[in-house]
């Protein structure tokens, strides 16, 4: 099955590009690599506001960094003209908007690690970072960045 055929059967549609919010572009690309700048997690077209541990717990941090996912992989396809190109997701990088106690960062990222893995199948399987920090722009409860090897 083809990468848009199960996103069909997954009922995602890929968004268009985000506008940058700053100084930097949505991807580059470099030989066979392309680097996806960090995406913030959004709700109904604006950033998804929330700190895990203080007014979010996992699950819906969970479903943040999912929705994070898709915007990537709208992304990642305006990026490379066609997903089935990817022949691996090689990483993504999650900063998670977290208390000081808030230990499931790993749990919150796996939102966007387990679409990946549905979309890309044996090619979505990534290394991975996850982590708390103090804030993320705009308030955001989630921003990840990704890298995609191509064929």
């Amino acid at each position: 099955m083809n990468i848009y055929e199960k996103l069909a059967e997954l009922n995602i549609t890929l968004p268009p590009v985000a506008i940058p919010a700053a100084a930097y572009v949505p991807f580059v690309q470099t030989g066979n690599l392309v680097f996806l700048s960090g995406h913030i997690a959004k709700k109904d077209g604006k950033p998804w506001v929330g700190q895990l541990g203080k007014t979010m717990g996992t699950e819906e941090g969970k479903a943040a960094a999912r929705a994070i996912a898709i915007d990537l992989m709208g992304t990642l396809h305006a990026a490379v003209g066609d997903l089935n190109r990817v022949t691996r997701i090689v990483k993504l990088m999650s900063l998670v908007n977290s208390t000081g106690d808030f230990t499931e960062q790993h749990l919150v990222t796996n939102g966007a690690s387990e679409l990946i893995g549905q979309v890309f199948a044996d090619k979505g399987a990534h290394a991975r970072s996850a982590f708390g920090v103090a804030q993320i722009p705009m308030g955001a409860c989630v921003e990840i960045e990704l890298i995609a090897e191509l064929a």
